[in-house]
């Protein structure tokens, strides 16, 4: 197969692999190993390519926090937390979506927002239980909640590991340049979903004496396995919180994390392996492959070229080119190897157009890909693990139900930022 056969071919698999997953007749997962699947046997990309495209730190986060959680909540915690919250919010539904939502953001900017869901989604699933309330506008609210925290900081979200990385950018820069922005993303999605959903939330007035009835304390199974539990979660969090200093990935942090908390519990490998979200991890493999494909072809190099050339290096025009194409590519691709594509190629304007200040791309760079996420169902890694979760829990979040409620928050995110870069950096 010639190279431009193979950059058509590749782009056809890709396309198709999407247009199927937006379809919904077959299971996600399925499609994804299937896309991998022809561009391996047809020899668009080498297995040993396609492997070094899968982000295998990513998995082994979502494996050993889901290892983690999955024997944590056979102590009841996640029922405790339920009750709790929900009494706090004297049962109102609004201000329970809210607090979670809050909850978090703040979580994901200090984690990141893959494991941040993973504690979250089960709490949630308890207290909608509790309340009789529809669990879809709560985990909507918290994928958008996750991918907005966790833009906030360097440890984030990975495209601002590597934007930190490459720029020289430290964690306080990126609290001090996206804290504002961030802030009112945050606010105005929040009151776009208030809008949305307000209305069609309710609690009887009978449940709600019942929940203020309730004894928190007795949703405790085990409280040895809950102490072992919050112990090694205690241990886990803290090395994610110093996981640099430590030259450590989080997937290595992770899955020590679980592999420890079996061996201080004495748990059955085979039950608690069958807490792990298995489809959405094979999905998240299929993906990465297929859009690894993308890389390998040079088809999201191209893209990213022709978009830069045609602003013909001037700051503002680039700038807002980056932000906007960004946000657009990564709510359909991955962001990782769009923002590695993207790097270079940031570096290289700056050397051919005397740019000295590069902070306005990195930032822009920045906000759009981890932003655009909150875009599509697959756009961030937090998204198809909420819906993992969800369906476990007999509760399908549709591609195209998420887009549209999710979509137009993502282009008015994307608006609030662009004024703001605007204003601060390119005035």
């Amino acid at each position: 197969m010639s190279a431009s056969v193979q950059v058509v071919f590749a782009a056809v698999v890709f396309l198709a692999t999407y247009a199927l997953i937006i379809a919904e007749k077959l299971h996600r997962t399925v499609v994804a190993l299937a896309g991998a699947a022809l561009v391996l046997i047809f020899g668009v990309i080498s297995q040993d390519s396609a492997v070094e495209s899968i982000d295998f730190n990513t998995l082994g986060l979502l494996i050993g926090m889901m290892l983690i959680v999955g024997i944590t909540r056979r102590s009841g915690i996640f029922e405790y937390l339920a009750v709790k919250a929900a009494q706090f919010a004297k049962g109102d539904p609004w201000r329970l979506m809210l607090y979670l939502a809050t909850v978090t953001a703040v979580t994901s900017a200090l984690l990141d927002n893959v494991t941040t869901v993973l504690l979250i989604v089960p709490v949630t699933f308890s207290i909608t239980a509790e309340l009789d309330l529809d669990p879809m506008p709560f985990l909507i609210s918290q994928i958008l909640a996750s991918n907005i925290g966790g833009t906030s900081t360097l440890i984030g979200d990975p495209p601002n590991i590597m934007i930190g990385s490459a720029a020289g950018l430290g964690f306080m820069d990126f609290i001090v340049n996206l804290i504002i922005p961030i802030a009112l993303v945050f606010a105005v999605n929040m009151l776009l979903l208030r809008r949305i959903y307000g209305g069609k939330m309710s609690v009887t007035e009978g449940l709600k004496r019942k929940l203020a009835g309730l004894d928190a304390a007795q949703q405790i199974k085990d409280y040895r396995l809950l102490k072992k539990s919050l112990t090694v979660l205690g241990l886990t969090i803290l090395g994610f919180v110093m996981h640099q200093a430590l030259h450590l990935e989080s997937a290595t942090i992770a899955l020590s994390g679980a592999t420890l908390l079996l061996v201080v519990t004495r748990e059955e490998p085979e039950d608690v392996l069958l807490t792990v979200e298995w489809p959405t991890i094979f999905f998240f493999a299929g993906l990465f492959v297929v859009v690894g494909t993308l890389d390998h072809v040079g088809i999201i190099e191209w893209v990213a070229r022709q978009s830069l050339a045609a602003t013909g290096g001037a700051l503002r025009a680039s700038t807002m080119l980056i932000l906007w194409l960004s946000a657009i590519a990564s709510a359909f691709v991955d962001n990782i190897p769009f923002v590695a594509t993207m790097i270079p190629l940031i570096h290289k304007m700056g050397e051919l157009g005397g740019i000295t200040n590069l902070r306005p791309l990195w930032w822009a760079l920045s906000l759009g890909a981890c932003l655009g996420g909150n875009g599509t169902l697959i756009g961030a890694s937090a998204n198809v693990t909420v819906a993992g979760l969800a369906e476990k829990q007999g509760v399908s979040i549709s591609f195209k139900g998420f887009m549209k409620v999710a979509f137009p928050l993502m282009l008015v995110s994307i608006a609030i930022c662009t004024v703001y870069i605007y204003l601060v950096y390119l005035l």
